[in-house]
């Protein structure tokens, strides 16, 4: 028997045993909602009104047991009394689960998260698979966790490991579980319900303990100890994240529990979880949650039917630093890599940095001796294409030279089998340019991987008119494999991404040829939230490609961009950046950046080069303007790239800014956030810049537009045609 919702289901079952088996049915990962939580406590309750039932043992159906609170259905809490957090975490987790009168037992395997994780912690017993995957990683939605998380984990795992499984949102296994008491035992999945039934009657027939999780205190640390590591906590936090609040309310509720006692923390929590449910911050978070998922679903490539094809084998050309940390992420994820070089020398170069990588993660221990020498086996290096017979795909990832390129791919074609997928790493030279002397068109396709690229969370993919959908398809699926999130854009100078975000580094140098402080516009845009600043980010990746790539744009969109020589002249001077430690900044022997006093002089002389003179209103900006003449010509440009079909979906570019570029995942991206202070706004304050500093400001007509009718940035395109 059982209750049903149009949120999922529960089914209990009772057995000869006296164990009530209840069962959590809700597709794909039997995420909660409230009508889910309702009949979960229907079931308990009829559990504990019947004679039969000895204990009860609570879990998933299908290999997870509950994969958290469904974000989409969290806005239930705006209902009556009975929908709050509240109510659930006290009245009926806390007063109905966990005081019951029967003992209960948690049979966990797969997504045990969430509030899913909360409700196995309320259980007096949690028995678990070594794959199982536990976790709070609430924070990530700008939350924190309200079903008693924030007072059961602390008690059951111990203060220290409590706050950094929620403050870092750290998923963990089921056999790590229970190495510090989070889970009671590990057994096979096809053991899991049989144990746990076994377990609940040992507790029924006092062989086991009854612990009720709530009041547990022998994990906790004493009160001193726990006051220095809420402090430490405290203090980490803000350093990470000194704009977010909510961890620090988070680290607040802990804190009540702890002193207060664990039934005024839940109030505390409950109280703080309906408060942040509601918090732009959230709101920010969640929308980025579901663009990312989103950018699985493109229209015309995923939609028509298409199974991704078998990929084993890949080659990738060119061992440069690019290369070199794609053929270190592709062998991480599995794949059979030929790396292929020019010569040997820079063959031995490019396969010593894979090999530096991987020792680092040794070193870090996040791999072993074993992993890593069979992650190591899986590269080849190679002189030439004689192996290519058989590979699935090439990645080129050579210098930018638009006729090097074009003879590999030409090469490429005679070498490799027909099914074989053409990828260029390349993002600033037009992919049509590229496939010029190929006559496999529908073959070619842009993989733009971010540096490094066995880090970086994202893979750009760009297609001409004539890729084929199934191309993309199989690219997307690679980069899946790869633990990336895929954001498939239209070819163009610059793709997507590195062309939305060019105004980025032009207005810095635009701004501090007019006499604002480097340093303040770096500080300006940490404040902000951004991981560095314009200056930092170019000295990190480089003067050199700074200068490469700034040229494409200043040659592609000669009206709109900001020419300077203030990064040529760093670069003649051999500043070029944290490889010659000087750039912007000067660094110490571990990279630490100071500023540099010298920077002056070449300032001057590229003012001079530039004929502009000193603003007296740029000198003593506020922060506040600062940012916004740094990013509202990143938001024109992005209205551009929407408004040439470049990506049809506005999401797909808010979360193309924060795993590309790092903008603050909190602010939504780089469009809601724009969205968030209008379109009015931004435009009118754009034009005004455009009279004083020229065309480099001026609004585009998609911007102006929207801006003259109030219409949200993000709203769908009409007229912008897909690219396939």
């Amino acid at each position: 028997m059982g209750s049903s919702t149009a949120y999922g289901r529960i089914e209990m079952e009772v057995g000869a045993d006296g164990i009530a088996l209840i069962t959590i049915i809700n597709p794909p990962v039997n995420s909660l909602s409230f009508d889910v939580l309702r009949s979960l406590k229907d079931s308990y309750e009829e559990a504990l009104r019947r004679d039969d039932v000895k204990a009860i043992v609570i879990t998933g159906a299908k290999g997870n047991f509950a994969g958290g609170f469904d974000v989409s259905a969290i806005g239930g809490c705006q209902g009556g009394t009975k929908q709050r957090p509240g109510y659930l975490a006290v009245d009926v987790i806390t007063d109905i689960f966990e005081a019951a009168r029967k003992p209960s037992v948690a049979a966990i395997d797969g997504l045990t998260i969430g509030g899913g994780l909360e409700i196995a912690m309320a259980c007096h017993a949690r028995i678990s698979t070594p794959t199982a995957q536990l976790g709070l990683p609430e924070l990530t939605l700008g939350i924190i966790p309200g079903l008693g998380g924030t007072q059961r984990l602390p008690r059951l795992v111990g203060l220290s490991k409590a706050l950094e499984m929620m403050l870092m949102s750290e998923i963990v296994k089921g056999d790590e579980a229970f190495t510090f008491g989070l889970v009671d035992a590990i057994v096979s999945p096809d053991e899991l319900v049989t144990t746990a039934r076994r377990w609940a009657l040992d507790i029924f027939e006092s062989r086991r303990p009854w612990v009720t999780t709530l009041h547990k205190t022998d994990k906790i640390e004493p009160l001193g100890e726990a006051r220095d590591l809420l402090k430490f906590a405290r203090a980490q936090a803000q350093k990470q994240a000194s704009n977010l609040k909510h961890p620090l309310i988070c680290i607040d509720v802990i804190e009540e529990g702890i002193i207060g006692g664990p039934r005024a923390g839940l109030w505390k929590e409950a109280e703080a979880f309906q408060e942040l449910l509601y918090s732009d911050t959230s709101k920010s978070l969640v929308h980025i949650f579901f663009a990312q998922n989103g950018t699985s679903k493109v229209p015309g490539v995923t939609d028509v039917g298409l199974v991704p094809r078998p990929v084993n084998k890949i080659a990738v050309v060119g061992g440069g630093l690019i290369g070199s940390g794609i053929a270190t992420a592709l062998i991480l994820s599995n794949y059979q890599v030929i790396l292929k070089e020019v010569d040997e020398k820079f063959l031995q170069v490019a396969i010593g940095r894979v090999r530096a990588d991987l020792q680092s993660s040794l070193k870090k221990g996040k791999m072993s001796h074993e992993k890593f020498e069979k992650t190591i086996s899986l590269l080849n290096g190679v002189l030439d294409y004689e192996s290519f017979e058989d590979v699935d795909m090439v990645i080129e990832a050579v210098t930018e030279d638009v006729s090097f390129k074009q003879q590999i791919f030409a090469d490429l074609e005679k070498h490799c089998p027909p099914h074989c997928i053409f990828a260029s790493s390349d993002c600033t030279i037009d992919l049509n340019l590229i496939a010029d002397r190929t006559k496999s068109k529908d073959r070619i396709v842009g993989s733009h991987f971010f540096s490094p690229a066995h880090a970086m969370p994202i893979l750009e993919i760009a297609h001409t008119k004539q890729t084929s959908p199934q191309v993309i398809v199989d690219l997307m699926h690679v980069g899946k494999n790869m633990r990336k999130t895929p954001v498939v854009v239209g070819n163009g100078t610059g793709f997507a991404i590195n062309r939305m975000f060019f105004p980025y580094t032009q207005a810095a140098l635009l701004l501090v040829e007019r006499g604002t402080d480097l340093y303040q516009i770096d500080g300006a845009i940490t404040n902000f939230g951004m991981p560095m600043g314009p200056f930092r980010l170019a000295d990190l990746v480089g003067l050199g490609v700074a200068i490469e790539t700034g040229t494409q744009f200043v040659q592609n969109f000669p009206e709109r961009t900001y020419k300077s020589m203030l990064i040529s002249l760093l670069q003649e001077d051999k500043r070029a950046g944290e490889t010659t430690r000087k750039g912007f900044y000067v660094y110490d022997e571990e990279q630490n950046a100071s500023p540099d006093s010298e920077l002056e002089k070449y300032i001057e002389k590229s003012r001079s080069i530039s004929g502009v003179t000193i603003d007296p209103k740029l000198m003593t900006l506020p922060e506040k303007d600062i940012m916004e003449m740094i990013f509202f010509p990143v938001v024109n440009e992005a209205c551009r790239v929407l408004a040439e079909g470049i990506v049809i979906n506005a999401a797909d570019l808010d979360v193309a800014a924060v795993m590309g570029m790092g903008f603050p995942p909190y602010r939504g991206g780089i469009m809601y956030w724009a969205d968030s202070l209008g379109s009015k706004y931004i435009c009118s304050r754009l034009e005004e810049w455009s009279k004083i500093y020229g065309e480099f400001f001026k609004p585009c007509a998609y911007l102006a537009e929207r801006a003259a009718k109030g219409t949200p940035l993000s709203s769908p395109v009409q007229h912008a045609a897909p690219q396939l």
